[in-house]
Protein backbone atom coordinates (compact mmCIF):
# COMPACT_ATOMS: atom_id res chain seq x y z
CA UNK A 1 0.00 0.00 0.00
CA UNK A 2 1.24 3.26 -1.00
CA UNK A 3 1.20 6.36 2.07
CA UNK A 4 2.60 9.56 2.49
CA UNK A 5 6.11 10.85 3.75
CA UNK A 6 3.94 11.84 7.01
CA UNK A 7 2.43 8.71 7.43
CA UNK A 8 5.30 6.85 7.64
CA UNK A 9 7.47 9.51 9.46
CA UNK A 10 4.73 9.60 12.35
CA UNK A 11 4.32 5.74 12.38
CA UNK A 12 8.01 4.77 12.71
CA UNK A 13 8.47 7.60 15.07
CA UNK A 14 5.59 5.82 16.87
CA UNK A 15 6.65 2.31 16.78
CA UNK A 16 9.84 3.70 18.16
CA UNK A 17 8.06 5.75 20.70
CA UNK A 18 6.33 2.35 22.12
CA UNK A 19 9.15 0.11 21.55
CA UNK A 20 11.65 2.54 23.99
CA UNK A 21 8.93 2.97 26.81
CA UNK A 22 9.04 6.70 25.78
CA UNK A 23 5.30 6.94 25.35
CA UNK A 24 3.64 8.30 27.45
CA UNK A 25 0.53 10.22 27.65
CA UNK A 26 0.59 12.53 30.64
CA UNK A 27 4.01 14.00 29.01
CA UNK A 28 3.57 16.29 26.53
CA UNK A 29 6.47 15.44 24.85
CA UNK A 30 6.30 11.79 25.38
CA UNK A 31 2.66 11.68 24.39
CA UNK A 32 1.71 10.80 20.30
CA UNK A 33 2.16 14.23 19.20
CA UNK A 34 5.40 15.10 21.41
CA UNK A 35 6.43 11.90 19.94
CA UNK A 36 5.86 13.04 16.02
CA UNK A 37 7.15 16.25 17.09
CA UNK A 38 10.86 14.61 17.88
CA UNK A 39 10.33 14.99 21.91
CA UNK A 40 9.29 18.49 21.83
CA UNK A 41 6.28 20.72 23.47
CA UNK A 42 5.79 23.46 21.33
CA UNK A 43 2.46 21.68 20.19
CA UNK A 44 0.75 22.45 23.74
CA UNK A 45 0.37 26.54 23.28
CA UNK A 46 -1.87 25.67 20.33
CA UNK A 47 -4.50 24.62 23.08
CA UNK A 48 -5.61 25.53 26.46
CA UNK A 49 -6.40 22.06 27.18
CA UNK A 50 -4.92 18.73 26.72
CA UNK A 51 -7.17 17.02 24.74
CA UNK A 52 -9.63 19.17 23.55
CA UNK A 53 -10.06 19.94 19.51
CA UNK A 54 -10.32 23.11 20.04
CA UNK A 55 -7.47 25.92 18.73
CA UNK A 56 -6.73 28.71 20.97
CA UNK A 57 -5.38 32.04 19.27
CA UNK A 58 -1.96 31.01 18.68
CA UNK A 59 -3.94 27.79 17.46
CA UNK A 60 -5.48 29.91 15.20
CA UNK A 61 -3.27 32.24 13.84
CA UNK A 62 -0.95 29.21 12.85
CA UNK A 63 -3.61 27.14 11.23
CA UNK A 64 -4.63 29.89 9.21
CA UNK A 65 -1.66 30.98 8.48
CA UNK A 66 -0.82 27.41 7.21
CA UNK A 67 1.93 26.61 9.31
CA UNK A 68 2.45 22.65 9.44
CA UNK A 69 4.61 20.77 12.21
CA UNK A 70 6.23 17.74 11.07
CA UNK A 71 3.33 18.22 7.84
CA UNK A 72 0.62 18.11 10.56
CA UNK A 73 -1.51 21.52 10.92
CA UNK A 74 -2.69 22.47 14.42
CA UNK A 75 -6.30 21.28 14.31
CA UNK A 76 -4.44 17.89 12.84
CA UNK A 77 -2.18 17.30 15.69
CA UNK A 78 -5.09 18.27 18.12
CA UNK A 79 -6.84 15.72 16.54
CA UNK A 80 -4.07 13.07 16.58
CA UNK A 81 -3.37 13.85 20.50
CA UNK A 82 -7.26 13.57 21.34
CA UNK A 83 -7.67 10.23 19.68
CA UNK A 84 -4.75 9.18 21.39
CA UNK A 85 -5.94 10.20 25.42
CA UNK A 86 -9.22 8.72 23.98
CA UNK A 87 -7.72 5.25 23.01
CA UNK A 88 -5.87 5.61 26.30
CA UNK A 89 -9.00 5.65 28.58
CA UNK A 90 -9.05 8.96 29.49
CA UNK A 91 -12.03 11.66 29.93
CA UNK A 92 -11.53 14.58 27.67
CA UNK A 93 -10.37 16.64 28.70
CA UNK A 94 -7.09 15.71 30.64
CA UNK A 95 -7.73 17.48 33.82
CA UNK A 96 -7.72 16.38 37.22
CA UNK A 97 -11.43 16.53 37.96
CA UNK A 98 -12.11 13.46 34.77
CA UNK A 99 -11.26 10.23 35.09
CA UNK A 100 -8.05 8.35 33.83
CA UNK A 101 -6.70 5.11 33.53
CA UNK A 102 -5.28 3.29 36.63
CA UNK A 103 -1.99 2.89 34.97
CA UNK A 104 -1.13 5.64 31.91
CA UNK A 105 1.65 3.77 30.42
CA UNK A 106 -0.15 0.26 30.93
CA UNK A 107 1.25 -1.44 27.09
CA UNK A 108 -2.45 -2.12 26.76
CA UNK A 109 -3.73 1.35 27.20
CA UNK A 110 -0.76 2.93 24.87
CA UNK A 111 -1.71 0.15 22.07
CA UNK A 112 -5.47 0.98 22.09
CA UNK A 113 -4.42 4.60 22.19
CA UNK A 114 -1.88 4.46 19.31
CA UNK A 115 -4.58 2.01 17.80
CA UNK A 116 -6.99 4.92 17.53
CA UNK A 117 -3.88 7.53 16.63
CA UNK A 118 -3.30 5.39 13.36
CA UNK A 119 -6.88 5.25 12.22
CA UNK A 120 -7.06 9.25 12.56
CA UNK A 121 -3.82 9.41 10.57
CA UNK A 122 -5.03 6.96 7.73
CA UNK A 123 -8.23 9.36 7.53
CA UNK A 124 -5.79 12.44 7.63
CA UNK A 125 -4.18 10.92 4.42
CA UNK A 126 -7.17 9.36 3.11
CA UNK A 127 -5.84 5.69 3.41
CA UNK A 128 -7.71 2.94 4.18
CA UNK A 129 -7.46 1.90 8.06
CA UNK A 130 -4.10 -0.34 8.45
CA UNK A 131 -5.12 -1.38 11.98
CA UNK A 132 -8.57 -2.58 10.29
CA UNK A 133 -8.18 -6.38 10.02
CA UNK A 134 -12.12 -6.71 8.76
CA UNK A 135 -11.36 -7.40 4.98
CA UNK A 136 -8.04 -9.96 5.56
CA UNK A 137 -10.77 -11.48 7.41
CA UNK A 138 -13.81 -11.05 4.74
CA UNK A 139 -15.72 -9.87 8.33
CA UNK A 140 -18.68 -7.87 7.48
CA UNK A 141 -19.71 -6.34 11.06
CA UNK A 142 -23.29 -5.42 9.63
CA UNK A 143 -23.51 -9.16 8.68
CA UNK A 144 -23.05 -10.22 11.99
CA UNK A 145 -25.01 -7.89 14.26
CA UNK A 146 -28.58 -8.70 12.24
CA UNK A 147 -27.69 -12.29 12.57
CA UNK A 148 -27.28 -11.74 16.68
CA UNK A 149 -30.45 -10.25 16.36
Amino acid sequence: MKTTARFEAAVIKLYTAFHSNTLNPECCKQCAVGNILNQTAQWKHLSDEHGSLNLNYIGLVNQRFGRRFNGYTPLELLQIEHAFLKGCGYQLPLNHKNSKPEHATNPDNLFKGLSYVVEVLCKLDNLPNVMDCSKMFNYNAEHLSSSIK
